[in-house]
């Protein structure tokens, strides 16, 4: 069974409990690393001039605790599979069914408007899972 790293765990305690709830149960199935919780304004602003983030402030992953998470899959042998998006794909939809299952709403990287158009998006973030309010 896959188990978080010492650092992915403390990324993932810089979240929401709603977001550590749903990445404890994914990681009993599916193998993924918490690339980034909690970040500082300092990181949100190097991000945004690298073109990584739309927004220079006041994103998801800078409240405390973090409504926002990076995560990606982990493939044994391959580590994470930066140049295949197929396998964020389909680790995005097995996200979502868990996250569904257990009553939370996420938004994805993949799909902003939430129109189930993944090729709609003007700017693609396969990692970013953020919490969406009812």
């Amino acid at each position: 069974m896959p188990k978080f790293s010492k650092k992915s765990r403390e990324r993932l305690e810089t979240c929401d409990e709603r977001l550590q709830k749903v990445f404890n149960e994914v990681i009993k199935h599916y193998d993924c690393t918490i690339l980034e919780g909690e970040r500082s304004l300092e990181r949100q602003q190097e991000l945004y001039e690298q073109g990584k983030s739309k927004l220079k402030e006041g994103g998801k992953h800078n409240t405390s605790p973090s409504q926002a998470v990076d995560v990606a899959p982990y493939i044994e042998g391959k580590g994470i599979p930066w140049n295949d998006s197929k396998y964020f794909y389909r680790f995005n939809g097995f996200v979502l069914g868990v996250a569904s299952s257990m009553g939370i709403k996420l938004r994805t990287g993949y799909d902003w408007d939430q129109d189930g158009d993944l090729d709609d998006q003007t700017f693609m973030d396969g990692p970013h899972y953020e919490l969406m309010e009812d």
